[in-house]
This record gives C-alpha cells, structure tokens and sequence, in this order.
C-alpha cells in the first residue's frame, strides 16, 4: 500500500511540531523513522494512522485522502502508539476478543488463536495483562495491531525499555510480518532502525533532515571524514610535527597523542608525512590508527541544533 505525504505541517497554536515535510513509501518497504527526542517523529506517525489531522498538506494511502476517506483508510493500518495503551484488568484472550469485535472479524476464535501463536503469547493468553512482563505486553500490543491482518504497520517506539533477549524476538517478529505489508518504525535509537529498516527518515525540529537508503548512508558514513589518532613512545614537539602536515587539518593534541581529522577521501599521504618525521626525528610511533565516521556520527551531525 503507497503512502504519499505533501507538504504536512502539524501546529499547536503557535508551536509547530511537524513542518512542511513531504515523502512517500512504497509496498514491501521497511521504514525507519530516526530523531531525537522532540523531532516530530510521533506526531508524523499519529497522522500517517489518521488519529491526528496534519494542519495543512496531505496524507494519501494506496490513493485515498486520510481525511476524506479516514474510516476506510483505518481499516487498513495497524498503529501501535508509543507507551502501548493497554487494559490492564483485562485478560489477554478477552482484550484480543475485544479487538476482533472492534474491527468486526470473523472466525474471531480462529484469529485470535492464530495470533497468540504467532506472538508467542500463548502460555500467557489466560493471565491479566496487568500481570504481563514488559516483553509480553510489547507482544500483546503488536499483536493487537496484527489481529486484522492490516496492509500498513506503524509501530512508535515498539521496543522502548525491552531487554537484549527481548529485542531480538521483537526485531524478528516485526521483520516476519513486513514480507507483504509497509512497514514504518520510529526510534530514537539508531542500532534499532538500523537493525529492522531498509530505509531511514531522519527528523530534526520538525523537518526530514536525511530520506535514503540504509545502505547508501552507510556508504556516506565510509566516505566521510576520517579521523587519524597516532600515539607516541614519548612526547614530542608537536610544533615540529605540524610543519610536516597539513597547517588546516584540525588537530586534537596531547602529550603523547595526537588526532586528526582528515577530510580527503583516504589519508595516505598524511600518514606518510606522519611516518616521515618518526623517521627524521627518531621520535617512534606507538600506533596509529583511522578512525571513519559512522551512522551515529552522521546522525549526530544531522540533528545537531
């Protein structure tokens, strides 16, 4: 199912918290929302659900405008709001039942055995769900938003505060589903997106600040900057040193350690000039070592205020 946003701002009286954005996503995508705390991310993702009507642009799924045509678009999306809202004096199998009636399924019984088994849940269907674990009630709120079998997946934050053991089956799980669905995934933890997504949002203040790829980040991040830290035997005169090198390369000093950072595609020949005054001076190098940026440096980069 296509998803098509143009030009979205979302307002709340004089704050605007999502501004003048615009993308689009195609069937079979995994999509990672990525950004700090306070990016705009969960409201994005509230009006993709159609809980919250942007304040002006639009919002189209597989061509119908989700504020015309709100109620049918619904029908289709599976949204799991960040904190997963749940009933907590409800039993798991009666909060499941309660959903199936919400979106007038049959085979209700069927269903929700189906989908107790897919989200492993079945040992824990007849316990109260306030008696739930973290992990198990992450499991119910997705299971929840799988039960009817939606074409569009929006998930805020679903493995917010699990466990290492507990992110993997959530990461599976969510990847399981996403062979015939869109599936859009919003973080603020970059090792999770890039864990689950194949493509990455990134929003700053409001607005998409990156829209690509993963992999063509990653080439970004091996083509970017690259910082040399080279390590002494002893301290030497770094005055000295810097008549070998080039005078505009930031440099990061102390007595024995020395960094720089290189904005040429591959600094060989720093490091050659590097080697040239261990020899002329007898001053022996202890390592030296390049270092590339890396997605989190770039993200950094990128959400820097």
């Amino acid at each position: 199912m296509s998803i098509i946003v143009s030009g979205v701002t979302r307002r709340y009286g004089a704050q605007v918290a999502v501004n003048n954005i615009s993308f689009s996503i195609q069937p079979g995508q995994i999509v990672g929302f990525l950004g700090p705390n306070g990016a705009g991310k969960s409201t994005t993702l509230k009006m993709l659900a159609g809980s919250l009507m942007p304040s002006s642009g639009t919002i189209e799924i597989r061509g119908q405008d989700s504020t015309k045509q709100a109620q049918a678009i619904k029908k289709q999306i599976g949204y799991l709001s960040e904190g997963n809202p749940l009933y907590y004096d409800m039993y798991v199998q009666e909060y499941l039942y309660f959903i199936t009636q919400c979106f007038s399924l049959t085979h209700k019984r069927k269903r929700i055995k189906d989908i107790l088994e897919l989200t492993q849940l079945t040992p824990e269907s007849n316990k109260k769900i306030g008696q739930l674990s973290k992990g198990y009630k992450q499991r119910l709120g997705l299971a929840s938003v799988f039960i009817h079998q939606p074409e569009v997946l929006i998930l805020d934050e679903p493995t917010s505060g699990l466990d290492p053991n507990q992110l993997i089956d959530m990461r599976n799980l969510i990847k399981a589903q996403a062979y015939n669905k869109t599936v859009i995934f919003s973080s603020h933890i970059i090792q999770e997106v890039t864990a689950i997504c194949d493509r990455i949002i990134v929003m700053h203040q409001g607005t998409i600040v990156a829209n690509d790829n993963l992999s063509n980040l990653q080439n970004e991040a091996t083509m970017g900057d690259k910082k040399i830290v080279i390590e002494f035997e002893q301290a030497i005169d770094f005055s000295r040193l810097s008549a070998y090198i080039h005078p505009d390369l930031t440099t990061v000093v102390t007595d024995k350690k020395m960094s720089i950072t290189v904005t040429e595609a591959t600094p060989h020949d720093v490091r050659k000039k590097i080697m040239q005054f261990s020899l002329d001076t007898n001053q022996n190098i202890q390592s030296i070592q390049v270092v590339q940026s890396n997605l989190e440096e770039i993200f950094k980069n990128l959400t820097q205020s």
